[in-house]
């Protein structure tokens, strides 16, 4: 029997999220395998992958915050805001200044409005916006808020008409570094997108203790405890109050244990009980772990 876990994987370029799926079902041999956030098969980096029970947990990971290092070319634009789509538009760039250039990115900061690639994974009708488009559909996404807490540059190089840019971005779930590079680059009047692009952290998980796809094999994935306390704070529950939680019952009067709107409860044993929430001035479970699969 396969435990759960939460697997990070250092996902290369080329792959999609779900080859890494596939993979790693085989490697465990099992079915019961998902990812919490897609990457392009551009894109390179972490991947958090839940297993068996610990699947349960993605839903938690995925809405954490990210922290992503890129390289952004100004001077082009593409049809997908990144270096796998067709070039639609070139524009001397070598005579833009650094100054107007921190400018724009600056405006890029903090809480703002974006509209998300065409070719994105978000759903339209049920169907993912990437597929309309390659169908030949034209596809418009709604602007969603989103948060960049952070957005410098590392480094510039110049020439041939284009900056590159290696820059590294603190964002909200649901922020699409494609488009800060595609709007950073209209802003500017000259256009850019996305040649390189890798996650490096997603909530408290950091790529450095992920495994490549060719260890996988011997791969140790973290305990499901291990993983909620990365990206949600904890609460330790006694034995009884474990018990009374996976069997549906709150925790009468015990809301104000909690740090933040949700928590990990996590057992004597160190074994997650499930995500905890208020429920007027008492505990309760959003989300439980089934007990076998916990341990």
């Amino acid at each position: 029997m396969v435990s759960p876990g939460i697997l990070l994987v250092d996902k290369p370029g080329g792959l999609t999220s779900h080859d890494v799926v596939a993979r790693v079902r085989r490697a465990f041999g099992t079915r019961k395998v998902g990812h919490a956030g897609t990457l392009d098969p551009m894109a390179t980096g972490l991947l958090v992958i839940g297993i068996e029970g610990a699947t349960r947990l993605l839903t938690y990971i995925v809405g954490a915050d990210k922290t992503y290092r890129a390289t952004i070319r100004l001077g082009q634009a593409t049809s997908t805001d990144d270096a796998e789509g067709e070039l639609v538009s070139r524009t001397d760039a070598a005579e833009v200044p650094a100054s107007a250039i921190e400018g724009g990115i600056a405006a890029l900061r903090g809480e703002i409005s974006q509209v998300p690639s065409a070719v994105s994974a978000i759903k339209v009708d049920g169907r993912r916006a990437y597929d309309r488009v390659r169908a030949g559909e034209q596809v418009e996404l709604a602007a969603r808020d989103v948060t960049v807490s952070r957005f410098d540059v590392l480094a510039e190089r110049r020439g041939d008409g284009v900056i590159d840019l290696d820059v590294i971005v603190d964002c909200s779930s649901g922020t699409y570094i494609r488009a800060l590079a595609r709007d950073l680059g209209t802003g500017l009047g000259v256009g850019g997108h996305l040649t390189a692009l890798r996650r490096t952290r997603v909530g408290g998980i950091d790529v450095s203790g992920a495994v490549t796809i060719d260890e996988l094999a011997g791969a140790v994935p973290m305990t499901p405890a291990d993983a909620a306390g990365r990206v949600l704070p904890v609460i330790d529950v006694s034995a009884d109050e474990a018990r009374d939680l996976w069997h549906g019952k709150r925790l009468a009067g015990q809301a104000v244990r909690l740090p933040a709107p949700l928590a990990a409860a996590v057992d004597p044993e160190q074994v997650l009980v499930g995500i905890v929430e208020a429920r007027g001035g008492d505990l309760k479970s959003a989300m439980n772990m089934p007990e076998e699969a916990a341990r």
